[in-house]
């Protein structure tokens, strides 16, 4: 059986062209023991993929040039020498960029049995969904009736972090550019900022004027304006939950500091980064508190969706566009 995948050919210095990315086609061998195949139907696309394109490791793997790339996809076993996995089982597993993947069974695992859309084990359900939830309960300690600001808000991780951060009862307000994304938040009952055009200066006054009182969790997905803005704003005994700093994954040159961050002292705030693998051990809980909840339609999630293998880098480039509302997918 033949598989197409996409690679890339370089190691890219700013912001990634589409000619970076080469599709192969190549015949799979014949599965060993204890491997499955799995026809994959969604894929996921994620900021987080920049940083392996840059051939140096940092919490993960470099991608190899050449050879597959790799992400979070879903799908379903067509073929299986693995015992605990069958014909027709829904999956998930990161040997994503491809349309026929053959891997391992102990690195794929069953889709849960919650009633949702496959694709919302990606997104909602999935890792953006996972990164969200930690970021506010474990990192940032959220408590009933915190005042909360998020960069990036109308984005996969951001999207849920509002959502479940406004169930918990304080002022939630939401930092995005386009028009669209700001309505889709203010739709929700979140107070909406547009740090579009905006210095530091501006987006602290803005910010100031949708929360008074001042913000206890800043949750980070961006850097920047935003995160200087953030400092600014955020209450004695403030934390900060960071996440991912898009602005500048693609800098070509290291990027300044925040200006402001003698912020963390006068204020007495806590600054930390986390990422996700370290905490999915929590994941069973954090499906058990919102699984129910999507199933029942009381938390609201988006998905910018791009059809065929083809246009798996075209979707990945768009997240540096800000073009996708939501979780990015590509539908195979």
């Amino acid at each position: 059986m033949q598989s197409r995948y996409f690679s890339i050919h370089d190691f890219p210095q700013g912001t990634p062209n589409r000619e970076l990315f080469e599709l192969h086609e190549t015949e799979l061998p014949a599965l060993a023991e204890g491997e499955v195949r799995i026809r994959n139907t969604w894929l996921s696309v994620d900021p987080y993929m920049r940083g392996r394109m840059s051939g140096v490791k940092t919490y993960v793997d470099p991608f190899v040039i050449g050879e597959p790339l790799e992400g979070a996809a879903v799908g379903e076993v067509i073929e299986s020498r693995d015992s605990r996995l069958a014909v027709g089982d829904k999956v998930r597993h990161m040997a994503g960029w491809r349309d026929i993947a053959q891997l391992p069974g102990d690195q794929v695992e069953p889709l849960p049995s919650i009633e949702v859309p496959e694709q919302a084990y990606l997104g909602v359900l999935g890792m953006p969904g996972m990164t969200a939830w930690t970021g506010l309960n474990r990192i940032a300690e959220m408590r009933d009736g915190d005042n909360v600001l998020v960069s990036a808000a109308s984005g996969a991780v951001g999207s849920l972090a509002v959502q479940l951060a406004k169930a918990r009862g304080g002022t939630v307000v939401g930092i995005a550019g386009a028009p669209e994304k700001l309505e889709w938040l203010e739709s929700h009952g979140i107070k909406a900022v547009s740090y579009r055009d905006r210095d530091t200066r501006q987006l602290t006054e803005a910010l100031t004027a949708a929360c008074p009182e001042g913000f206890d969790v800043y949750y980070e997905n961006v850097g920047g304006v935003c995160l200087e803005a953030a400092l600014n704003t955020l209450r004695t005994g403030g934390r900060i939950a960071v996440c991912g700093m898009i602005a500048h994954y693609n800098a070509e040159e290291s990027a300044p500091g925040p200006s402001n961050l003698a912020m963390l002292l006068i204020r007495r705030l806590r600054m930390q980064g986390f990422i996700i693998f370290d905490h999915w051990a929590d994941y069973p809980r954090f499906l058990e508190e919102v699984g129910p909840r999507v199933a029942r339609g009381e938390i609201d999630y988006t998905e910018t969706v791009e059809e065929g293998l083809e246009r798996t880098p075209d979707a990945f480039l768009a997240l540096f566009e800000g073009a996708n509302t939501g979780k990015m997918l590509v539908r195979l």
